[in-house]
Order: C-alpha cells, then structure tokens, then sequence
C-alpha cells in the first residue's frame, strides 16, 4: 500500500521554510497536494520522526475505533487524519466542515492518505466507490475518548497549556486524558482532576493531539510560537478563540516559614536567560533586606552551565534550593509576598497560584508570557529576539550579537533600579506593608 501525505493548505506556504530548516532540496513537484517524490516524502518524514520521537509514526496502524462499515476502509484522527482504502475506483473529498474548504479531491487506490497537520481541524471526509457515495464521516469529539500528548518541554510551556487543554475538553465535552512529564503530574492532578493522566500513548482514542512547541515545524503544527503568547499557542492549534481561564489554587500545606519572605529564582531553562547585570543579584537581595524580608532562592540547582555562561545561587540569599515537588514549590510560592525570577517555569508556577511577579526579562516580548504588571526590561537595546522571526532564539546562543561586546545586552542592561522600581510599584499596588514597617 502507498503512504502520501497530503497538505490541508497550499504546499507552498509551507515548503520554503522547511527546505532552509532541514537544508535539503526538493525535485520536481507534479502534484502539488499529492506528494510522491522521494525527496518530498524523506523531507516530511524527518521533520515528523524529529518532532514525534518515539511515537513510531509510520510503523503505527490506523485504529479500529471508527468504524466505517466497508471492508479495508480504516480512518482515525491519531495523527491529524489517516484514512486507507484498498485497491479500486476510489474517489476520496476530504473537506473542512466549518468553512468548506476542500482539502484534498482525487481518485486513488491501495493507498493510505496522511495529512501533514496533526493540529485541530474540523475534518469531513467522503469516500466514492464508483462514483457513488458510500461513506461520510465528520469529526465530533462530543464524548469520545482524546489524548493530549505533551512532550518533554520547558515547565512553563506545559503549565501555560493546561488551562488551554481544560478549556477544550469543556467546550468539546470529551474525554482527555494526557501525557505529562512526571514531574508535573501532581501539581496537575490537584488544579486540573478533570484531565485523566495516562502513561503513554495507546492509539486506541478517537483522537489524539500530539503537542510540540518549536518555531520550524508548519506545517506539522499550526502555528509559528514566536507569533502567539505562549499559552495560546496551544489554544489555536486546538480550534479554540479564547482566553482560557485560571484555576484557583489552595495551599495543601500550612506556612513553613513565619517571617515575611520573598522567593527568588536564578535560573531558567538555560543559563542564557538569566539576569546578568554586574551584582545585580546581590544589590537586589540587599536591598529586600533592608526592607525586613527574608530572601529565598528556591531555584533547583545551586549551580548551573553551558560552556560559557554559569549561575550561582546568590550568596546573600537563603539557600532552599534542591529537588523539591513541583507542589512543595507552589505552597512556599502561595505564601511569598512575592516572587523575583526570570522567564521561567518557576515563574509560571508563581502565576498559577497567584503569587504577584517580578519578571526579569528583556529577550521575549512583554505579550509572550503571562501577563504582569512588574516585568522589567530594556527596550532601549537590543531585545524581543526570542519572538522576532527574523531569528531563531532557540538555536542560536544570541541571534544578533554573539562573540561580541553587545553578545546578551537584553539581559545585561536591565538596571537594578529599574528592578527596584517594579517591586515598589508591587508593594503599592498589592498593598503589601513591607516588615521594617510593621516593627
């Protein structure tokens, strides 16, 4: 049986990119939905093997939970749509049903047809044997069993989806269960029961979602990340036009400290998001001192490096750094006046339980995290490269100016003072009366 892949929109919006992402040339396109050349199916092969490691795509059968009724007609939604039909006169219409788009339109025999999408459409599929039809059938997730399948990516980019992936099961009323990495699965469990958390894929849902995050993969994936907020990301590639509410968090444990206490986080995802003013720390740390908190620094290592860049745990804070549970940090954060850290997804835990946060961070614009009030940033020098499309943020140490004085000037150039100002806007805003006041 032949295996094509077929593209939902014009091949053409999306071949550009991905030849200069994967450096590889195409040859001539005969067809340009129907893709048949060798170099074309290797192309996409790469891209989806890359992106869905270990999922063994291509070695996995369509599933037997749609039932079609005609003998070597299989269909499932797994991964984006699949649909085999055997040897005969054939005609397949595969449609858009909101907007009524036609995707795909062709006579075609012992063949399976992929689509390159794996993100939310609203499928409609029709099948002509002879000319007459004999099988229709419309995506509805309305009770039916749908995965999530997140993969192993950056904690602030998981706990910014899950309001997203809440919101979709409720407008959907379906089933999810989800993949998480193990660290998140408690702190899941507790703000989001409703989300059944299963240990791997079985390929036995009606449909399943697999969810990457990178900016290279359209058009696996339906948008680029650098033109989104990064909990929406996930909202759009799943059909929804929403701003996903929050849940509200409960502390599961009592305070562990009684004094007022201010939560600090050095790190990130990479050393090359951190903060790196010449003592920025240390005058920061200083100067909550002398306001009468107590300075934690809750980050999980003391320590961390690439080949050139190294964070430390900042000598003036209290050092409560370690492998703590994902809710162990959630609860100190619940009781924190307020939290001081990076893009981070610390940072995002913070958010989640509503502690009020000071984001050190000149590399992403002020839309693409969460929002805050307290965000600190130069705009006056070089900025925003992990969402400007010109670049790759994540591929390049720093896109514009690397190996040169200017290499990491969005985080160099953000002034204690102006870090200062934000806490203090803070502690106005959130009427906190800071401890050498309440003496």
């Amino acid at each position: 049986m032949k295996n094509f892949f077929f593209c939902a929109r014009n091949l053409e919006d999306y071949l550009a990119p991905l030849i200069n992402a994967t450096e590889k040339k195409l040859v001539d396109i005969h067809d340009k939905n129907l893709l048949t050349t060798k170099d074309v199916q290797s192309l996409f092969r790469s891209i989806i093997n890359t992106h869905l490691e270990g999922l063994k795509y291509f070695d996995t059968p369509i599933s037997d939970v749609i039932v079609t009724g005609l003998q070597g007609v299989k269909l499932d939604f797994n991964f984006g749509l699949r649909l085999e039909v055997p040897e005969g006169n054939w005609r397949v219409r595969i449609i858009d049903f909101d907007s009524g788009i036609i995707f795909f339109d062709k006579y075609v025999s012992d063949v399976r047809l992929s689509s390159l999408e794996f993100y939310y459409i609203h499928w409609k599929v029709e099948l002509f044997l002879d000319d007459e039809k004999v099988f229709s059938h419309t995506l509805d997730l309305e009770n039916k069993q749908v995965l999530m399948n997140v993969p192993r990516i950056g904690m602030g980019d998981v706990i910014s989806m899950l309001p997203y992936i809440e919101e979709f099961r409720r407008k959907n009323n379906c089933e999810v269960s989800i993949i998480l990495p193990d660290y998140l699965r408690e702190f899941t469990a507790y703000l989001y029961p409703e989300l059944k958390q299963v240990g791997d894929v079985n390929y036995k849902s009606y449909a399943a979602y697999h969810i990457p995050i990178p900016s290279d993969i359209l058009p696996v994936w339906s948008v680029d990340m650098r033109n989104y907020p990064l909990g929406r990301i996930v909202g759009v590639a799943l059909g929804l036009n929403t701003i996903a509410p929050k849940k509200i968090f409960e502390p599961t444990m009592s305070p562990l400290i009684d004094d007022p206490y201010v939560c600090i986080a050095v790190q990130a995802s990479h050393p090359k998001k951190g903060w790196f003013y010449p003592k920025g720390w240390d005058i920061i740390i200083d100067y909550l001192k002398s306001l009468g908190y107590r300075v934690l620094c809750i980050d999980r290592h003391q320590e961390v490096s690439d080949e050139s860049i190294k964070i430390c745990k900042p000598d003036g804070a209290e050092d409560v750094t370690g492998n703590f549970s994902i809710m162990h940090r959630a609860n100190m954060l619940y009781y924190a006046e307020f939290f001081i850290g990076l893009s981070s997804g610390i940072a995002w835990i913070a958010d989640a339980v509503g502690c009020p946060v000071v984001m050190i961070c000149g590399f992403s614009q002020d839309w693409f995290e969460f929002y805050t009030p307290y965000r600190v940033a130069n705009r006056l020098v070089c900025n925003g490269c992990l969402t400007d499309l010109r670049v790759s943020y994540m591929k390049q140490n720093c896109p514009y100016h690397e190996g040169t004085p200017r290499e990491f000037e969005c985080q160099k150039k953000i002034s204690p003072r102006q870090v200062m100002n934000a806490i203090e806007q803070l502690i106005i805003n959130e009427k906190l009366k800071p401890p050498i006041l309440r003496q």
